[in-house]
């Protein structure tokens, strides 16, 4: 069945293009806080994408943690240290900067590829009826994926403790 531009699939395609062009501005816009609000923009799309998917606990999620509390984060840290000032870009021109872009353009050509050949050879498959709900994801979590859930939570409380511990030494 070759692929139909329904309302749904226009909708996803344009919040794909917005997510990919704010993403790209939290790159290569200079100021900070410019570049942080890119960041909120692309969360967002990403949370409208996950609503178009019916994965509607992910899209809150998206929302509630991503787009609230990290950015919120991210812009007292660039308000607190004062960064995107004047002075905050001048670097000095290196064989760094001159050599990012064709690392940049030949990975994205690969990140391309590992996305767009196997659309292609996709076959129709059936969507479950309960595949964005809070029951279904906790069960998948907790019995498939409990191993690497269990690893991630211990990474994340060894960065904590460490965050603590670097924060208390420069008291």
């Amino acid at each position: 069945m070759p692929f139909e531009m329904t309302g749904q699939n226009m909708m996803a395609l344009l919040l794909a293009l917005i997510a990919m062009a704010s993403s790209a501005g939290v790159v290569l816009i200079g100021n900070a806080i410019r570049s942080a609000l890119c960041l909120v923009a692309s969360f967002f799309c990403l949370a409208f994408l996950y609503f178009i998917l019916n994965a509607e606990l992910l899209g809150i999620v998206q929302i509630v943690v991503y787009t609230g509390a990290i950015m919120v984060l991210f812009l007292f840290v660039v308000m607190l240290l004062a960064i995107g000032g004047p002075d905050a870009l001048t670097e000095s021109r290196d064989l760094k900067r001159l050599l990012a872009a064709p690392f940049g353009a030949a990975l994205f050509v690969l990140v391309m590829m590992q996305v767009v050949l196997p659309l292609q050879a996709v076959a129709e498959v059936e969507p479950l009826a309960n595949a964005g709900t809070p029951e279904a994801l906790g069960k998948v979590l907790f019995t498939q994926y409990f191993w690497p859930f269990e690893v991630a939570s211990i990474l994340l409380l060894i960065g904590i403790v460490g965050s603590i511990l670097l924060a208390k030494r420069k008291i």
